[in-house]
């Protein structure tokens, strides 16, 4: 039996994220994830790989808070944020502390410890530092910050007063403490950091994500922006930050256009930039690379020609071109895109996702994490001149899988190619059973592996999972994306159906016992298949979309979406009018937590469910999680949740005794 046979063993597989390079090329540093000794949340430690793939990995940091990596200095000390007890064992606070680990060795130590805790740490081929700490509107600075706390906390105070949008995030709430950028002008051989605040309280601008850079000298800091829009609604703009003076300048700001991923390049003097059309009722918005000069000057576009749309950009070395991912039919690869010229070309030719992209400082390679569908995050060294992708010797071996991953295609009414994934068992003695898995975003694509997601758990226990990337998806053009712009309910569905009339044509499947499911955006086109067909013998639907009138006024960022769906769009699009239609059991899932799709879409879904029952004995089940949020995060719940889903078809499309599972008796 593989890992994916076992729940417990699943939950325990090792699970790499973030990758930092050091500025000699020398050290590669990945996070390492697993789940601490309450199986209550995954933990990560920091571990060293060989960039030149000879050596094995070895392990930097041990703590039970863990630990993320953060940047190198110059002289390749690294950093990294925790919030592990101090060397005095002071454990005081539960924000995450810098700290910094000599790169000749010898213990870690903190370096800066605010209330608010450190993210987003950039340091300049200077040495100078900036980094983003939460302050109170009030606090004068990071020395008044903690007095400031202390009061809120005395006087019993937990509210929260927003005058305008967004107000939450995802998973938390915004406030009343925001991001500020601050400085040092060195990291110290001894003590701690001299930080000083750059910006102020500037409410919503700067987002907790870091996505700011600096300038090589260290003089200038550039940072997204986001400014306040009529409607409620936010503009992103591109800024630049005087490091001496704090004085801000709009470096890209417009209202037709959203910018981001701020990025210097390495003589200083112009920045790269993503542009992204502002979306419309009839336009979702196109998106390519720019140039900005760093001193001001006009935004001049690189990939507006080129039909995908590219990822956070990284500067080769010499400041000739960039190094992008971005998604293209089902993979995400690397690609090259000349400064000169903006003529693309592509790096890495397989099947796989690229992320964390690093560039060596000799030009000649990009360090990244590659995934698959079917290969989880490793560390490797893709040759920036297209000659190929080499594995490196990382922490943990890839796990053995259950099955093999096959392409399909078909042709959609249209006339539109269309594909998927199809993950099938190894062996099967029998046609097997079909899960159709739609995915999340809309925008997105099944083209990188996900443990969250992860179809081997399902192939482990005799499934085929059906993987389809339909209209709305990323990485097949503009086109593509735009049949199914405010219309979700028309060209994605019909995708869907068309892949799964396909593959159950196939003799290795059955088509007699079918399932269906999916999670956000793919949890909506669940709760619409479950409206509009009696094809799948269950159907189980994770945060997701029920009543769009009722999701688009309490998501946490209304305003995107509703320039998509106006009213009449709303109501034609929404799950909740055919619910007297819905004869397929359906297992809802949803957390409590999640501010992008409210719980009140998970109640109104359930009671709706409830409400047309036709039996006493219900066929539906609801699957709530007071502690969880648009994800399902701690490795406890994570089990339960495969553990509940996989009870749930075996009952119904396998036809077998419904069985509580253990972990909910």
């Amino acid at each position: 039996m593989t890992a994916f046979g076992d729940l417990d063993a699943f939950v325990r597989l090792p699970r790499l994220a973030g990758l930092w390079l050091s500025p000699d090329g020398r050290r590669l540093v990945v996070g390492v994830g697993t789940p601490d000794q309450e199986n209550a949340r995954y933990a990560t430690a920091l571990w060293e790989v060989d960039p030149a793939g000879e050596r094995p990995a070895r392990r930097l940091t041990r703590s039970v808070k863990g630990e993320a990596g953060a940047a190198f200095t110059p002289d390749g000390d690294l950093l990294f944020t925790s919030a592990r007890p101090g060397p005095d064992g002071e454990d005081d606070d539960k924000a995450a502390a810098l700290w910094l680990q000599p790169a000749g060795g010898g213990d870690a130590r903190v370096i800066a410890k605010l209330p608010g805790g450190v993210h987003g740490v950039r340091v300049s081929a200077s040495g100078a530092l900036i980094a983003g700490s939460s302050l109170l509107p009030a606090s004068g600075g990071v020395d008044t910050d903690r007095e400031a706390r202390k009061q809120r906390k005395e006087a019993g105070v937990s509210a929260i007063l927003h005058e305008g949008f967004p107000i939450r995030y995802w998973d938390h709430d915004l406030g009343p403490d925001r991001p500020r950028l601050l400085a040092a002008d060195r990291v110290p051989d001894d003590g701690e950091l001299e930080l000083r605040d750059l910006t102020g309280h500037v409410g919503v601008a700067l987002d907790i994500e870091g996505d700011w850079d600096l300038a090589p000298d260290g003089r200038t800091a550039v940072a997204t922006w986001h400014v306040a829009a009529p409607g409620g609604s936010l503009r992103t703009t591109v800024v630049a930050v005087d490091v001496a003076t704090g004085e801000r300048r709009d470096l890209a700001a417009d209202e037709g256009n959203d910018y981001g991923s701020p990025r210097v390049s390495p003589d200083g003097t112009q920045v790269a930039v993503t542009v992204r059309r502002r979306s419309s009722r009839d336009d979702p918005g196109d998106m390519w690379m720019a140039l900005v000069p760093l001193a001001g000057g006009t935004v001049r576009p690189l990939t507006d020609g080129w039909d995908r749309w590219p990822g956070e950009p990284h500067w080769i070395p010499d400041g000739t071109a960039l190094v992008v991912a971005a998604d293209d039919r089902g993979r995400s690869p690397l690609w090259r895109i000349d400064v000169a010229s903006g003529e693309v070309t592509r790096l890495t030719s397989d099947d796989a996702a690229y992320t964390d992209i690093r560039l060596s400082p000799d030009g000649r390679w990009a360090y990244a994490l590659r995934s698959a569908l079917d290969s989880p995050p490793s560390p490797v060294r893709v040759a920036l001149d297209g000659t190929g992708a080499f594995t490196l010797r990382g922490p943990a071996e890839a796990p053995a899988l259950p099955g093999r991953l096959e392409e399909v295609t078909t042709t959609a009414a249209d006339g539109t190619l269309l594909r998927a994934w199809l993950a099938l068992p190894a062996e099967a003695a029998e046609p097997a059973p079909l899960l159709l898995w739609v995915h999340g975003g809309p925008f997105g694509s099944w083209n990188s592996w996900m443990w969250r997601w992860n179809p081997w758990i399902m192939v482990a226990h005799g499934y085929a999972v059906l993987m389809p990337d339909p209209g709305l998806s990323t990485g097949y053009g503009y086109d593509f994306l735009k049949r199914g712009w405010g219309s979700w309910g028309d060209a994605p569905y019909a995708d869907l159906m068309a892949l799964t009339d396909d593959v159950v044509r196939r003799p290795d499947i059955d088509e007699t016992r079918t399932g269906a499911m999916g999670g956000s955006f793919g949890g909506y086109m669940a709760n619409w298949i479950a409206g509009h067909t009696d094809r799948f013998r269950a159907i189980v639907t994770h945060a997701s979309l029920w009543a769009l009138d009722q999701m688009m006024m309490t998501t946490d960022l209304p305003f995107y979406w509703l320039r998509e769906l106006d009213a009449e769009r709303l109501e034609t699009n929404s799950p909740h009018r055919f619910a007297d239609a819905i004869t397929t059991p359906m297992l809802v899932i949803h957390g409590d937590r999640d501010y992008r799709v409210p719980i009140g879409e998970g109640l109104r879904l359930w009671w709706d469910l409830q409400s047309i029952s036709r039996s006493k004995d219900s066929p539906h089940k609801f699957l709530y999680f007071p502690d969880e949020n648009h994800w399902i995060l701690k490795p406890g719940n994570a089990k339960t949740w495969y553990a509940t889903v996989l009870a749930f078809l075996a009952h119904h499309v396998r036809e077998e005794k419904w069985e509580r599972p253990k972990e909910l008796s």
